[in-house]
């Protein structure tokens, strides 16, 4: 019997042939800490009395979901961490250099084949390029730190095909948003998602980045693509690391198979409270909305930006209501000034914030009153997850959003295109 993708990136760091069900201890070839998450896991390396990492060039902290700090608690942790990667010689990504999983793969951390942990759950958008990359939580993180290797359950896969040409205003956040709502937050627990089809290499990398980036959001473990010429390339720009890429047998083993015909798809919602509450467009326009939001390690790459600067052209934001963005990283930022996106979104009335998570995960930046409605590019829309436990969170794509920000009410963003 053949491998899944999954099977073979574990067998190759835990040098097993390893099957699905199988426990396996395996080699780790990098692992980020967010400042949410690492505060614990440097306590927890502390108690467990080893004094040193065991590679400091495979580690790094990114100070990201409070930044810059709202308050004096925050500060106590955010100088924790910056004295713990000095002591260390980890990579450290300050206040404003954006968020962890945009920075992981733009700086050239991850490539193609690798085995990655992450103390947050969304670790999983790596495997966009090929990577099983994985959230764990910050006792894990810090015996990884200390031992360079974790222990994994080899997960059954699901296969994801999407079949077709995106029609115009369907984006992968759509795709992603649509599966979910087919097999619910639990239809792939502990599982390990390959996505594939005409669909997906049609897509960008940057598009790709956010379909894995949500395979939590099904229960996944990972959310896995082949590494074609697209991606290769994108690594090559990014990383001077040697990739491995691997892809499935033809003869693997996969629990479910699940096809989707993208032709036939219109823009998604999730309603709140809950990522699998999902439906078209058609059934919730005209919902009135007092707060937009464009960003996150979902959404927040030059291209999303693009694509709504290009609906807002010429438009404003809905007077009562406001837009506020956050580039994924400063490089993204620096881009959209370059080529004119950052203006012309702030010429329509955006409010800009630094580039980092605050608004989706509530920390500060853009916390919603009560009873408010936001429509949201990001991968959540839990009760109190952009800070108040008395708003609606929204989720669409980028192109929804900015449709919905010039009229205060959920939009189709076709009829702007």
């Amino acid at each position: 019997m053949g491998k899944t993708i999954a099977e073979k990136i574990l067998s190759n760091h835990s040098g097993k042939d390893a099957k699905a069900g199988d426990i396996v201890i395996a080699d780790l070839d990098f692992m980020i800490g967010q400042d949410g998450t690492s505060g614990v896991a440097i306590d927890s390396f502390r108690k467990m009395g080893v004094k040193k990492v065991f590679d400091p060039k495979k580690i790094a902290i990114i100070i990201d979901h409070s930044s810059p700090s709202p308050n004096e608690g925050v500060s106590a942790i955010h100088k924790k961490i910056r004295e713990f990667v000095k002591e260390q010689g980890i990579t450290l990504y300050d206040i404003g250099c954006g968020v962890c999983h945009q920075l992981t793969p733009e700086q050239g951390h991850v490539v193609p084949g690798d085995l990655v942990i992450g103390a947050d759950s969304h670790t999983c958008t790596y495997g966009a390029l090929n990577v099983f990359s994985t959230g764990i939580g910050s006792t894990d993180l810090a015996a990884g730190m200390i031992s360079g290797k974790l222990w994994f359950k080899v997960p059954e896969t699901m296969k994801v095909i999407y079949k077709g040409k995106l029609p115009k205003g369907i984006y992968s956040k759509d795709l992603i948003l649509n599966l979910i709502g087919k097999i619910g937050s639990d239809g792939a627990t502990y599982m390990a998602l390959e996505i594939e089809g005409d669909a997906i290499d049609a897509m960008s990398v940057d598009a790709r980045f956010t379909i894995s980036n949500m395979a939590i959001e099904c229960g996944a473990k990972a959310g896995l693509m082949k590494a074609d010429s697209k991606v290769l390339d994108w690594v090559k720009q990014h990383s001077k690391r040697k990739p491995n890429p691997q892809t499935a047998d033809k003869d693997a083993r996969y629990a479910k198979v699940v096809e989707i015909d993208v032709a036939k798809l219109e823009p998604q919602i999730a309603k709140p409270h809950a990522v699998d509450n999902t439906c078209p467009i058609s059934e919730v326009l005209g919902t009135p909305i007092q707060q937009g939001y464009i960003g996150t390690c979902t959404n927040g790459r030059l291209e999303d930006f693009q694509i709504a600067a290009k609906i807002l052209k010429g438009e404003k934001v809905k007077a009562g209501t406001r837009l506020i963005i956050a580039p994924a990283s400063k490089e993204i930022l620096l881009d959209m000034i370059k080529d004119g996106t950052y203006q012309s979104l702030l010429d329509s009335g955006a409010a800009a914030v630094t580039p980092g998570c605050g608004p989706c995960v509530g920390t500060h930046n853009g916390v919603p009153s009560d009873g408010e409605n936001v429509i949201s590019t990001a991968n959540r829309n839990f009760l109190g997850r952009m800070g108040n436990r008395n708003a609606f969170i929204y989720l669409g794509s980028p192109a929804t959003v900015a449709a919905s920000m010039i009229e205060g009410k959920i939009a189709d963003p076709r009829k702007y295109l």
